[in-house]
């Protein structure tokens, strides 16, 4: 069965899935204006990070947008908020009526971003992903098998190593092919090709070279669509030619700022008991004594 038929097919499967295994996730509502990424940044956030954010300098957190996809009505953005010196957090941002309204269907991942995304048909995706603290290490793919409701976490290595994916590309539901750059200049065997036939469950290494793998497959371009920052409104636009450009989506890139918390000023502290000064430790004056009852006896 060829691309074209699965998709088809499965756009009919779809629409009998059910809708209520979920609650519906909190949604941004598309007025036109550029929509603005919630981009909260705790305290543990900033202490995780190592970063340095004083109150009277706070760091600020931009959104970067590095793949799309568009399945039927569906669309699908990956990203990252990232601070000038840091990432905070990968981001996935799907819409399911063509960009009306939007809502994360991910927990955002610390440290992490996501970029290439691929889907078969209607239901079986893969976003591809890695952390970054430094160099791009431990690579991973977020999976999902019901058109990108939910969504499940599957690493590359089984140990922590420095890489990327390069590409990904799937010609069925199981089988797909994976490209990996180690990431490290000059070392032998930098670049790695791998095989699934699991749907990315797991992965077989077949071939480790010193230069680039050539691809085995090439994806169909998105001719109709494009994503791209557009600097007099500080966004990016997510567009779809129709006879000419017309805007679909778009996100604001300066969305918000890592601050520390204001440390209150303690007032002056009393001094210990064995601090105080020599006057104040001398016994105080103790009170005159009660004089004892007259033992006489009263006249009657």
């Amino acid at each position: 069965m060829n691309r074209a038929a699965a998709i088809a097919l499965a756009s009919v499967l779809w629409a009998g899935t059910d809708s209520r295994a979920q609650p519906a996730p909190a949604r941004l509502e598309n007025s036109g204006a550029p929509l603005r990424i919630p981009s909260p940044c705790s305290e543990e956030d900033i202490r995780a990070l190592s970063l340095t954010c004083p109150p009277e300098h706070p760091c600020a957190v931009f959104l970067e947008l590095a793949g799309f996809e568009h399945v039927g009505r569906r669309l699908f953005l990956t990203g990252n908020l990232h601070t000038e010196s840091a990432t905070l957090a990968a981001i996935l941002l799907a819409s399911e009526d063509e960009g009306a309204s939007w809502y994360e269907p991910v927990e955002r991942i610390r440290s992490a971003a996501l970029d290439q995304i691929e889907f078969f048909d209607l239901e079986t995706g893969w976003v591809a992903g890695y952390f970054l603290h430094a160099l791009p290490r431990d690579p991973f793919l977020l999976i999902t098998g019901d058109g990108g409701r939910t969504w499940r976490r599957r690493p590359l290595w089984a140990e922590s190593k420095i890489g990327l994916i390069e590409d990904f590309h799937f010609d069925s539901r199981q089988h797909g092919w994976l490209w990996v750059d180690r990431a490290s200049p000059g070392e032998a065997g930098r670049y790695e090709l791998y095989e699934t036939m699991t749907g990315g469950e797991s992965w077989m290494l077949r071939q480790i070279s010193d230069r680039p793998i050539s691809r085995k497959a090439e994806r169909a371009p998105k001719s109709q669509w494009r994503l791209r920052p557009d600097a007099p409104s500080h966004s990016y636009l997510l567009e779809r030619y129709a006879g000419k450009w017309e805007v679909v989506a778009s996100f604001l890139i300066p969305v918000g700022e890592c601050r520390e918390p204001e440390l209150a000023i303690p007032g002056p502290a009393e001094p210990p008991a064995t601090e105080r000064p020599a006057e104040s430790l001398a016994p105080e004056t103790p009170p005159a004594p009660r004089k004892p009852p007259s033992l006489k006896r009263k006249p009657q």
